[in-house]
């Protein structure tokens, strides 16, 4: 699970990408008379009359800014994570491609069928819905709370210039990390024959060609030629204005540092569950609920895995059974757990690390004994259900209502 604070590399989600493709000029593109600014924050009347048709979207671009949380500003010096213009205008079309069904072959799935806005951005089942009756392989890890690892808190990654290469983290996507960047891994999922099946070029052709798309697509780049690489940016700055940072566990690191009673404003079971945390779990999972102190782990699932996580991409024995470290902010929203969701809720879960971890040849370190064997850590039923208080401290109710995030899509 999470440690509290360490020299803050801070990764959580924010605005702050840069992008790879610059902004068309005007007068670089064909004749688009009707078409507003592109570099305004505002549709015309033309311009709503065709979204309209299919978008509940208001006629103003809204640029959003998100406050950091003190234990988190510190290491930076900034107390906000605000877009640009530019970066608004962008999510604002990978808002509407999120939740479009036409990025899907069969016209049946969209990134938001496997990463619901009510469930944190996780899907509620095991195995996600494909396209032809198909699932997932694998458990559908939660946008909620998915970090960019580029963000201006964390001092890296603003020179300035708003559309400068794309600056890429250090922390790569899908259990078995296989896609270093979200670009990698929206091209990845689109693509992949189970999931949407759909090849980006032929989208590309597809949407390009529709007036709603037009406006969109050159309100966000200038031009109307929505080429793959400007729709997986798209995708980019939309899930990456995804934020989870107003939540009690991060008004109660607030208060520890700065040396205020966490009493009256926290339970003991919270206060407790905190500490046990620390102890047990942040040697993972981190403490400030934002980057993990390890990216991949073997937690002991099993003596033999049929998934072999990493192993199986690498084809290294070593790497059988390992998995990427996942995020737990909103944890207590993103059930089922695990890379194959074989836990249906957080009391399984603490179950497994108090008294169910497999002594496998490649289980992390971090859960060995001084003795070497599988550590059980044993909580007694005080400290399980002191976890699971603890826990839901890190839940952000705003990221599951908030409409810059919601389904834009006429029902």
């Amino acid at each position: 699970m999470k440690r509290l604070i360490t020299l803050f590399s801070l990764s959580l989600l924010t605005f702050s990408f840069s992008s790879c493709l610059e902004e068309v000029s005007t007068s670089d593109s064909p004749s688009l008379a009707g078409f507003s600014n592109p570099q305004s924050l505002q549709f015309n009347e033309r311009e709503m009359g065709v979204l309209s048709q299919s978008l509940d979207l208001p006629a103003n671009i809204d640029v959003t800014t998100t406050r950091i949380p003190n234990h988190l500003s510190r290491f930076s010096g900034l107390n906000e994570a605000a877009q640009t213009s530019s970066e608004a205008r962008k999510a604002l079309l990978g808002r509407v491609l999120f939740y479009d069904t036409q990025l899907s072959a069969t016209g049946e799935t969209s990134c938001a069928t496997c990463h619901k806005q009510a469930a944190a951005f996780s899907d509620d089942l095991a195995f996600s819905k494909g396209i032809n009756g198909a699932v997932t392989k694998r458990n559908s890890i939660a946008l909620g709370s998915v970090p960019t690892f580029a963000p201006a808190i964390s001092g890296y990654g603003r020179s300035g210039d708003e559309e400068a290469a794309r600056v890429e983290g250090d922390v790569k996507f899908f259990w078995d990390e296989r896609a270093e960047t979200i670009k990698e891994q929206s091209e990845a999922t689109i693509q992949d024959e189970l999931e949407m099946g759909k090849d980006l070029h032929q989208l590309s052709s597809e949407l390009k060609e529709q007036e709603m798309y037009k406006i969109l697509s050159f309100k966000a780049f200038g031009t109307t030629d929505l080429t793959p690489d400007r729709i997986t940016l798209a995708l980019e700055k939309f899930t990456s204005s995804i934020t989870s940072m107003n939540t009690r566990f991060d008004q109660m690191v607030d208060r520890q540092i700065s040396g205020r009673s966490l009493e009256g404003m926290f339970t003991d079971s919270e206060i407790r569950g905190m500490e046990l945390f620390n102890n047990n779990c942040s040697s993972c999972h981190g403490t400030s609920m934002a980057k993990p102190a390890l990216s991949v782990a073997n937690n002991g699932l099993d003596l033999v895995y049929a998934d072999k996580g990493l192993g199986g991409r690498t084809g290294n024995a070593a790497d059988d059974g390992v998995f990427k470290v996942p995020f737990l902010r909103n944890v207590a929203l993103t059930a089922p757990y695990m890379h194959d969701g074989r836990f249906a809720t957080l009391r399984e879960v603490i179950d497994h690390y108090s008294e169910g971890i497999a002594d496998h040849s490649n289980l992390s370190p971090q859960l060995r004994s001084f003795n070497g064997r599988a550590r059980q850590m044993n909580f007694s039923e005080a400290d399980k259900q002191a976890l699971l208080d603890f826990l839901q401290t890190t839940t952000d109710e705003t990221v599951l209502v908030d409409e810059h995030f919601s389904d834009p899509f006429r029902q």
